[in-house]
């Protein structure tokens, strides 16, 4: 099998990238080293095996058409992407090109070259908006949604919210319509929070990883400055470890025929959802440190609660998570 990723030095990208190496199949990653952290994760993989990279981007149409026209891919893992919602709003001509412009490009190139072609794609639970229609409950540690308690299936109404929130949204529905018109055999996953090895994460992304690094430094007397928290700390959000993404990533690929054209909300379920305020409290207990942080105006647009609905997922092709976000958090705690 060939197996190209787009963004294949990116967190996910990097992670699926190694799996593919150990798989013995052809890999080709594509990625333009913009992101923080993408140097590294290159310099990881070369060691663990040999692909051929391509330091491409795909806001540039001839770059990406060259290499799907040559390689004819079996299977296309697409995660380059802007993925920051501030990124977004600082930079929204950006975010549109790599997000909108990038994932048309890719989607033009299959569609001339490479029309057998399977495409996943990483989109975002930040397609529908920030759910302010929705009735929300308060405890002392986190929001709930009193419509959707156990989380949001794929049936929630779209709307795009943020330059951010757009481009991602209209990339998803760039995908899902070209497998109605032309037959592409598209998967879009709408994900909440991923979190895991070679991340890389800043304030603006990866939550998860962010936080444990500043409860690290604390636990080391090496932070240099209060850090701070955006809203009162009781946002939900279900977190999904990078191992069950790449099983994710995989299982559907060899399940192609029963997934294309569909759009799958994907995280770690109600089981694995936690609050800003619950995720301190479990770093507090483990690593015997208090988490002094300062708040800030939350951001625009942000969720109160967002717990991905899995079942359409599990029913259609037999997956669902299999680490827990107590051990999924420790085993990040270890690697940092």
């Amino acid at each position: 099998m060939r197996y190209l990723i787009t963004g294949g030095c990116g967190f996910v990208g990097s992670n699926l990238a190694a799996e593919v190496l150990k798989l013995d199949e052809e890999l080709f990653v594509f990625d333009n080293l913009y992101r923080n952290g993408s140097i590294d994760n290159l310099a990881w993989l070369k060691n663990i095996g040999e692909f051929q990279f391509y330091h491409r981007d795909i806001r540039n149409y001839h770059d990406i058409e060259r290499v799907i026209k040559n390689i004819k891919p079996d299977c296309i893992y697409h995660l380059a992407g802007q993925v920051a919602m501030t990124t977004s709003l600082a930079d929204p001509r950006m975010d549109f090109e790599v997000n909108v412009v990038g994932t048309h490009n890719i989607l033009e190139a299959v569609r001339r070259y490479s029309p057998e072609a399977a495409l996943l794609y990483s989109s975002t639970n930040k397609v529908y908006g920030d759910l302010e229609y929705l009735t929300y409950g308060e405890t002392e540690t986190r929001y709930n949604c009193i419509e959707h308690p156990y989380g949001f299936d794929e049936n929630i109404h779209l709307e795009f919210h943020s330059p951010y929130g757009c481009s991602k949204g209209a990339a998803d529905q760039y995908l899902l319509d070209y497998y109605r018109m032309f037959g592409i055999k598209s998967v879009v996953f709408r994900h909440s929070t991923m979190y895991g090895g070679n991340q890389h994460p800043t304030f603006d992304q990866g939550w998860i990883g962010w936080f444990i690094q500043k409860a690290i430094e604390i636990k080391n007397n090496t932070l240099d400055e209060q850090f701070t928290i955006s809203g009162n700390g009781k946002q939900v959000r279900d977190i999904l470890h990078i191992d069950d993404v790449i099983n994710l990533y995989f299982t559907a690929f060899n399940k192609i025929d029963y997934v294309k054209g569909k759009v799958y909300n994907i995280g770690g379920g109600f089981d694995n959802s936690l609050s800003l305020l619950e995720l301190f409290s479990l770093l507090e207990s483990n690593l015997n440190i208090k988490m002094n942080y300062k708040k800030i105006k939350k951001r625009k647009s942000d969720q109160k609660v967002f717990i991905a609905n899995i079942q359409k997922a599990r029913d259609a092709f037999g997956w669902e998570p299999s680490i827990s976000k107590n051990d999924g958090i420790l085993d990040l705690i270890d690697r940092i």
